[in-house]
């Protein structure tokens, strides 16, 4: 039940649609977006765009794949999946039409042409309207849950339907389904029909107000993602969001919003932030309206983009923004006057604190370092600049090691099981911390022609025992530097089976700069491309295959189909020679079959891990299912039994991916953790003292 409630989810607003609502939690004032043009054709400047791409995807993508008709019909399925991923709005007649065209794309791109993507959005539209007028009234009717029929999920498999008779009935299932969760989450009869007509209203409503900047993204993305899932064009705006949290640092209120039913809703305030400090905005305040200073107009922002609203609220520091409020969502609306000021995004930031566990054999307690990473940032615009005091990765956590060492600590626990990724540069110097010299990464480019990067500088910041957790959400720098680290021996890597499987090096190209030398040029977004495949110091790539874990612990996410190999179009595995590089030996055979075996045999003995087993057990029951029930007393006993847990796969991501999570989470898993940690500091001593008889 619950891998399908998720897959209903994630298809509405997959991935590459995002932008329709900017971003499911998004910081004030992070998004800019460009004027929202008139969506019967392409702009000039799309066009120019458009050929931009192209010509780099031609040049610098790393499979050189030629850009023809194998291309344009990829495109073409991805486009389509992209906007309409449960196959509820077009038909199977829509779907033949734009077939006509499969075979054109790349040609019409060659000539600057992206005029399909209105054409698509266009008929989108009017088939969005219809949807609305058949989801009103089957609100309206009365459905019958005590009959046996089950809805379709395995929506990549399901054929488009035939006319629009089937496609009422699809919507007829979907309706009684999300009648039955509101059912289910004890909101029925009116309350609940009202609950979703807002939300399918608010749908289209986004959906209606599409840019063309947010069409074009949409559109170039598809064909990017049909060479890799990596590759993707950035509009102005994404870009900028993206440089935001590279850097770790914006100028706003310090406020997560998100849309909720064509609202925009305050979902946290964040500490240290200026509304924070102001004290007034508080958690499930809705915004209603938007003034600049302390005079300008308020401006109405219910049924307004969240993109939009953002703008609205973000501004320079030292500036006032006037939020017009709803306390609470009730109530007599109040002006709150803010003054905007710099944010540090701490989320996204390193993070260390230390826990005592365990005895040494002087019988005082071991004290463990842990640093939580949930990203390899950098701030690139500082770099560029050459400011002496950028933020940086590596920076921060040698800060933290430095206060570990000042506290004596006797191990460090550096936990990736977050970690997505970032900046390259950040692997390798934060490698740099632990090892003494040597390569760290080796990169392969198009014309197979093999760099090695090295850590360059002598020293370390810290030479003591170290533990890697990972988990198949760790991705790209994160495999670098989990990968490195197991190679030179150099500490032990502890999580789930494997790490995501991202070994791919993309790089960031502005198209303004790419074609307009100087300060003047203009901001096109930047073409985010796969030019490099990357490789451990021993020869391995990370592609595909990630990182395997020293010592694995059961987890549910190991096996969910969240891994590079589940994604289309992913590139292959493969190898390069080896690197020459001397390890450390800090990790033995021996060593790791022995804590193997004493993890193993704590795990066996756990009642939580004993409920890992079973909902990975019923994960992989619930996979092979193809539909869900929607008889009412069914629907309701499944849900029950899985309710029954306190634990699930969704409940298990948005812990791992939470971001105010502590930094030491005392439950059974990191538990088990810290207890492989201080197995390995007992057994290093061992080791060292029968090494000196």
């Amino acid at each position: 039940m619950t891998i399908v409630r998720r897959r209903l989810r994630l298809a509405v607003r997959p991935r590459v649609l995002t932008l329709l609502a900017a971003l499911s939690l998004v910081i004030s004032g992070l998004l800019v977006s460009r004027t929202r043009a008139d969506l019967n054709a392409p702009t000039a400047t799309d066009r120019q765009i458009a050929m931009a791409v192209m010509s780099l995807m031609n040049s610098q993508h790393i499979s050189r794949h030629p850009l023809n008709d194998e291309m344009s019909q990829r495109w073409l399925t991805m486009f389509l999946k992209s906007i309409d991923p449960m196959k509820l709005y077009f038909t199977q007649g829509d779907v033949d039409d734009f077939m006509r065209h499969r075979n054109e794309l790349d040609d019409r791109l060659k000539r600057g042409d992206v005029g399909f993507a209105y054409e698509v959005y266009k008929v989108y539209l009017r088939r969005l309207n219809e949807r609305i007028a058949v989801i009103d009234e089957l609100l309206k009717m009365e459905h019958d849950f005590t009959v046996d029929e089950a809805m379709d999920t395995d929506f990549d498999k399901r054929p488009y339907a035939k006319d629009e008779a089937e496609l009422r009935d699809r919507w007829r299932k979907r309706i009684k389904y999300d009648l039955l969760v509101l059912k289910a989450a004890k909101s029925e009869g009116a309350e609940a029909r009202e609950k979703l007509s807002k939300r399918y209203h608010s749908f289209a409503r986004n959906m209606r107000q599409f840019t063309s900047d947010d069409l074009l993204e949409l559109y170039l993305t598809s064909l990017t993602t049909s060479y890799d899932p990596h590759t993707s064009y950035m509009s102005s705006s994404s870009l900028e969001n993206f440089e935001i949290l590279m850097r770790g640092e914006l100028e706003g209120i310090g406020a997560a919003l998100q849309m909720v039913d064509g609202n925009t809703v305050v979902t946290k305030v964040i500490l240290g932030g200026a509304a924070a400090k102001d004290g007034r905005l508080k958690n499930k305040d809705q915004v209603i309206g938007v003034g600049q200073g302390e005079d300008g107009p308020i401006v109405d922002v219910v049924d307004m983009r969240l993109n939009d609203v953002v703008k609205l609220i973000r501004g320079k520091r030292g500036s006032i923004v006037r939020l017009q409020v709803l306390p609470g969502g009730t109530g007599k609306p109040i002006i709150y006057n803010i003054t905007r000021q710099s944010i540090e995004l701490t989320d996204s930031l390193a993070r260390g604190d230390t826990v005592d566990m365990g005895t040494k054999p002087d019988g005082r307690p071991y004290k463990i370092g842990v640093i939580d990473l949930p990203s390899f940032y950098m701030d690139m615009n500082g770099a560029r600049l050459g400011k002496a005091d950028f933020r940086s990765t590596t920076r921060d956590v040698r800060k933290l090691l430095d206060d570990f060492r000042a506290k004596g600590v006797d191990a460090v626990v550096l936990d990736l099981r977050r970690n997505g990724g970032g900046a390259l540069t950040e692997a390798i110097n934060l490698t740099g911390l632990f090892i003494d010299d040597g390569p760290v990464v080796q990169v392969k480019d198009a014309d197979g022609k093999v760099e090695h990067y090295d850590d360059e500088e002598r020293g370390v910041a810290w030479d003591g025992p170290l533990v890697v957790l990972t988990s198949k959400l760790s991705a790209s720098a994160s495999e670098i530097f989990a990968g490195a680290i197991q190679d030179y021996r150099r500490g032990i890597v502890v999580g789930d089976h494997t790490t995501h499987g991202k070994g791919t090096v993309q790089s960031m190209l502005d198209l303004g700069r790419q074609l307009f030398r100087g300060e003047a040029a203009p901001k096109w977004g930047a073409l985010k491309i796969t030019q490099q495949q990357f490789y451990r110091p021993n020869g391995d790539s990370t592609q595909n295959r990630g990182v395997v874990s020293d010592i694995e612990l059961p987890s549910l996410t190991t096996h969910l189909d969240i891994g590079e190999q589940d994604q289309e179009y992913a590139l292959k595995f493969d190898q390069v020679r080896a690197s020459p590089f001397k390890t450390v030996d800090q990790v033995a055979p021996p060593i790791l079959a022995e804590l193997n075996r004493r993890s193993a045999e704590r795990c066996s003995a756990s009642d939580d891990f004993k409920k890992v087993a079973k909902r990975v057990a019923r994960y992989q029951d619930q996979k092979q299912r193809k539909s869900i029930t929607l008889n009412e007393k069914k629907y309701l006993a499944e849900r029950s039994e899985f309710n029954a847990e306190d634990d699930d796969e969704e409940k298990q991501l948005e812990e791992l991916e939470a971001k105010d999570r502590p930094v030491i989470d005392r439950k059974y898993y990191f538990n088990e953790a810290l207890a492989v940690t201080i197995d390995y500091l007992n057994l290093l001593g061992k080791s060292k003292v029968a090494a000196t008889r």
